[in-house]
């Protein structure tokens, strides 16, 4: 069963903040697949289960706040007896400009938190993942008052998009496998901001 979770910090005072791109995305995914999210107390997420084409997928929004994601991921693989190369991870990147998206079968958390946990805790880099970016930090600003800010008007066009190419992204994943994804959506960026 693939696993897509999307990251982010639970309550309203972070709801569309650039930290909580990845769980913006789940939920398109949830909306287009009529899969419905439930707390869990057991994982300390929300959760749904359903079906992207004909794979069986999970749908996870970790409740643990960002910095401890990898707890609930954790919880989700061990009980499911599932690999980490079943699971796709969704998240804000400072270094890619407002919107894009690129997919990676392995690397560092880049400063991510909530990434750099999961690691840890799973014990390898070897994970997939689909990057939002979220823009650059301007120099006057702490990278945790940035990431916890809400997107400038002129931005949410390109971050709208940004979350339905992740989308794409991930089902692509699902259905043809990450080496596809990564031809398709990096060569795709690639081009864009070429053109810019």
């Amino acid at each position: 069963m693939k696993t897509i979770v999307g990251l982010g910090n639970v309550g309203n005072e972070y709801k569309g903040t650039r930290h909580n791109v990845g769980f913006e995305t789940v939920d398109k995914l949830a909306y287009d697949c009529g899969i419905t999210l439930k707390k869990s107390r057991r994982f300390r997420a929300e959760v749904g289960e359903g079906r992207l084409g004909k794979t069986a997928i999970m749908l996870v929004k970790p409740a643990t706040y960002m910095n401890l994601s990898g707890e609930a991921v954790l919880a989700i693989l061990n009980f499911y007896k599932l690999p980490p190369s079943e699971i796709i991870i969704v998240y804000d990147d400072v270094s890619l400009p407002v919107g894009a998206v690129r997919v990676r079968e392995r690397g560092g958390a880049n400063g991510q938190k909530g990434m750099a946990n999961i690691m840890a805790l799973l014990g390898t880099n070897e994970i997939t993942r689909v990057k939002i970016g979220i823009g650059e930090k301007p120099p006057a600003w702490t990278l945790s008052d940035y990431v916890l800010s809400r997107f400038l008007k002129e931005e949410h066009e390109n971050m709208l998009k940004g979350i339905t190419k992740a989308s794409e992204a991930a089902e692509m994943i699902v259905n043809v496998g990450t080496a596809a994804a990564m031809n398709f959506f990096n060569a795709k960026e690639a081009s864009c901001l070429l053109s810019d």
